[in-house]
């Protein structure tokens, strides 16, 4: 199952977060950078719709995160503003692992489903039933949460102390060890902490 999990999340949140900073470092523009990001978690949205006949939380919260960032651009010129914007990003993406961690559905649990369509409803089963699955979930999605909303909270002050050509690349470097390091303690944690129950 941790391949699953992982699987999930890397395409429903890295990639549009990876297309994003991966077009920055290639020196695109931030409103191309945003339109590309936003336009991918729009065909991942559109590409899961028609698979499962229904809207994948993930992909829809992304691609209303990186729509949100793309409206903004049009707001302000001002490249700290736009800096502190990809604070607002991964922070929006966080707090929603944070306030879903405790539903009935966590992000966790829709990344789960989005990769094993054939078993969404058996997933959502265990999932009500069986404590550690729950317990696993609600783990994992808090630890995104917490970790994203860290990572977005410690680039403000950078973005006023640091020159904005420097913070162009620190900003970039934060987000790929942030989900790179989410990432590895998932796939750790989920070997040894079920999000799936056991088979019988």
């Amino acid at each position: 199952m941790t391949r699953t999990l992982l699987r999930g999340l890397a395409w429903d949140v890295a990639l549009p977060v990876a297309t994003y900073y991966a077009l920055h470092l290639l020196g695109a523009s931030d409103w191309v950078a945003l339109l590309a990001s936003t336009l991918v978690a729009g065909l991942r949205v559109i590409w899961v719709a028609a698979r499962q006949r229904a809207l994948n939380p993930f992909a829809t919260v992304m691609l209303l995160v990186f729509g949100i960032g793309l409206a903004l651009t049009f707001v302000s010129g001002d490249p700290r503003f736009l800096l502190i914007k990809e604070s607002f990003v991964t922070g929006a993406v966080g707090l929603t692992f944070l306030v879903t961690a405790r539903s009935r559905r966590p992000l966790t649990l829709a990344a789960q489903q989005s990769w094993q369509p054939h078993r969404a409803t058996e997933l959502a089963a265990e999932y009500r039933a069986e404590p550690d699955v729950r317990r696993g979930h609600r783990s994992v999605s808090t630890v995104w949460g917490v970790g994203l909303l860290l990572e977005a909270a410690l680039r403000v002050p950078l973005v006023y102390l640091l020159p904005p050509s420097v913070m162009v690349g620190v900003s970039s470097g934060m987000a790929v060890l942030t989900f790179g390091a989410l990432i590895l303690w998932t796939g750790r944690y989920t070997r040894s902490a079920p999000v799936s129950a056991p088979p019988r």
